[in-house]
């Protein structure tokens, strides 16, 4: 194999790894947006008056449990 004579080898660990980290950001992003979502009123909903500005707190100290 023309990688492994050059000294560069790329086990399946590293892509299962790599694979493995992708998948946790992918459902983390989509939690976020499920709190986002049900925090201004659902899908496609403004939130009230002001959209997101009528939002209180923000990202600080917030738990969303």
């Amino acid at each position: 194999m023309l990688f492994r004579s050059l000294g560069v080898v790329e086990p399946l660990r590293v892509k299962t790894q790599a694979i493995n980290s992708a998948a946790e950001a992918a459902v983390m992003i989509l939690r976020i947006d499920d709190v986002i979502a049900s925090k201004s009123g659902g899908p496609g909903g403004a939130g009230g008056p002001g959209g997101m500005g009528g939002m209180p707190g923000g990202m600080g100290g917030e738990d969303f449990d």
